[in-house]
């Protein structure tokens, strides 16, 4: 049977004709797991090319230390964008729910900043309207950008059991995660990793901008934002030491940014002058203390995290 001209994913969710028919070069790194074969299926056959690397099933992982779609799993993936000369590197995770996304010089590009990219997406170039959902782990350039085009952002813990129904009650525009997972309006309320890296696609097609010149046309709306995170391995002893120290914790500063609030809705978030934050929480899934941060200044990353760790006691 003869592909049909527009191929849905849902109705109303995407035309992907005009990805098909863009002629980027894709690498799909799908992580050895559920993502493998989707893209080809959906946009190919046009003028789009698509390089699938790590798309056999194997539960081992190898490569990776487990498929969570960040460095330093999606590597080669991002080494095979440069080789290839290609447009973008677009990443699922072992079950594809989650998105990852390395720009056409084989950076990666962090998940807080697609969740901004995603939000840009629907708002600016789809023109769509709706409450944002997003976990307090997440980006605060959300928080700009409903302000921007004057729509809520409500904020929850961590995970989509508060997430979905949190969009669900308020009928989001979209609802996402730290972890890379994304959900949108008109589709089930749950992650999509597969549509994520369409919207981002279609992201780039709609403006004829790289991936590094969309996420500059994001910074141009709501200012740089860095992220990076440490995870540490616990035993239960250790994190309820963890736990006894942040509850009594005061900071005056963190990375030499005074403290202006702290919110324990999930985990310990300190709230920073620049409008920056820091959170130390423990993992609901794996024996771990995560210490996030997000800030405007670059520099500051590696001393915020650092401080955070301090202040855990780890």
């Amino acid at each position: 049977m003869p592909r049909p001209t527009t191929w849905r994913i849902w109705p109303g969710l995407i035309d992907v004709g005009p990805i098909r028919d863009a002629g980027l070069y894709v690498v799909m790194d799908a992580m050895w797991g559920n993502g493998a074969g989707w893209l080809p299926r959906i946009i190919g056959g046009g003028k789009t090319r698509i390089h699938e690397i790590h798309n056999t099933r194997n539960p081992s992982f190898p490569e990776m230390k487990r498929p969570e779609p960040i460095p330093p799993n999606v590597d080669v993936g991002l080494r095979t964008t440069v080789d290839l000369r290609a447009d973008v590197c677009c990443i699922t995770d072992g079950d594809a729910d989650r998105c990852g996304l390395g720009d056409e010089h084989g950076q990666f590009i962090n998940q807080l900043s697609v969740f901004g990219l995603l939000a840009l997406y629907l708002l600016e170039i789809r023109g769509q309207r709706g409450p944002i959902v997003k976990t307090l782990s997440t980006t605060s350039m959300l928080d700009k950008l409903g302000k921007i085009y004057d729509v809520p952002v409500y904020e929850t813990g961590v995970g989509f059991k508060y997430v979905a129904p949190k969009m669900t009650e308020t009928n989001a525009l979209i609802g996402g995660e730290e972890s890379g997972g994304f959900a949108f309006r008109g589709n089930v309320p749950e992650r999509d990793g597969i549509l994520a890296n369409l919207y981002l696609l279609d992201f780039m097609v709609k403006t004829g901008k790289t991936p590094s010149k969309i996420l500059e046309y994001l910074y141009s709306k709501v200012g740089a934002h860095y992220y990076d995170r440490i995870d540490t391995v616990c035993t239960p002893e250790q994190r309820e030491a963890v736990r006894a120290r942040l509850v009594a914790a005061t900071p005056a500063t963190i990375g030499g940014l005074k403290v202006v609030g702290k919110n324990s809705t999930d985990g310990f978030k300190f709230i920073l002058e620049d409008g920056g934050w820091l959170l130390v929480r423990m993992s609901g899934t794996e024996p771990l203390v995560r210490v996030y941060t997000e800030t405007l200044r670059q520099d500051l990353v590696r001393p915020i995290l650092e401080d955070g760790v301090r202040v855990a006691g780890l």
